[in-house]
């Protein structure tokens, strides 16, 4: 679930989305622009599939719990590496 599998593809796995939200993230964005910039870069590119609500949710929880991401004043913002 978190890592890739031989059943959960890297496109799915919660560390591959994280990964992806963090290369949308070049700026603070809401979650419900996050939310539609994953869907936008997923339905763009053929070789993804889409992604739930729910495990969006999972992949946000997760970089937040890893420090990867904040949420300052209703937005999400990337950490400091």
């Amino acid at each position: 679930m978190i890592m890739p599998t031989k059943h959960i593809r890297a496109d799915r796995a919660l560390i591959g989305v994280g990964g992806e939200l963090l290369g949308l993230l070049s700026e603070p964005m809401t979650v419900s622009r996050l939310w539609d910039a994953l869907r936008h870069r997923r339905s763009s590119t053929s070789a993804t599939a889409p992604v739930e609500y729910t495990w969006f949710i999972l992949a946000l929880d997760f970089l937040f719990m890893v420090g990867a991401i904040e949420a300052r004043q209703g937005v999400i913002v990337r950490t400091a590496p």
